[in-house]
């Protein structure tokens, strides 16, 4: 697996973040033409470029930035990161939203549950997040401090599972 395949993965299932549940014989590559409202998430991974793989069959949980949300970001952050100097950085940023496996909202909230009201989740860039539950909502805490919501869940494809949150989380 590399992480080439797994931003592409990021993407696919980025652009489709409705919370609507798709029918599973679709990858998230292919949801991921539908949707418009991931715009700067789709520049962005093009930026990096992880355009041509959207079709993968490992199974990833992917918290994706609406447009809304990466336009929360200080001015000129989305620009920075898309540099080519800055590829690395930007790889960093988009497998930070991306955990290994396909774990539905249900599981999610257990997992919280059994943790006392806490689960850290281990992204593939090797950081991790931290999911709790506020007033029946998933909340998740980046390393930087910055708190995000998910706005969306279980939009699913064959190869992963979509929740959408309000901001884009930072490693």
């Amino acid at each position: 697996m590399t992480i080439r395949t797994l931003c592409l993965a990021a993407l696919g299932v980025a652009v489709l973040a409705s919370g609507a549940l798709f029918a599973q014989s679709r990858t998230i590559g292919q949801i991921a033409l539908n949707r418009n409202d991931y715009t700067v998430l789709t520049r962005v991974v093009t930026a990096a470029g992880y355009t041509t793989a959207w079709e993968g069959t490992e199974m990833y949980t992917v918290f994706t930035p609406s447009d809304l949300a990466f336009a929360q970001l200080p001015a000129g952050t989305v620009d920075t990161l898309m540099l080519p100097a800055n590829k690395a950085r930007l790889t960093s940023v988009l497998t930070y939203h991306v955990v290994p496996g396909r774990m539905t909202s249900e599981e999610l909230a257990q997992r919280i549950q059994e943790g006392g009201g806490s689960t850290t989740l281990t992204t593939l860039n090797g950081g991790t997040l931290t999911a709790t539950m506020q007033n029946g909502v998933v909340v998740l805490r980046d390393a930087q401090g910055g708190v995000s919501t998910v706005t969306a869940t279980d939009a699913t494809g064959s190869n992963g599972v979509v929740y959408s949150v309000d901001r884009v989380l930072m490693p």
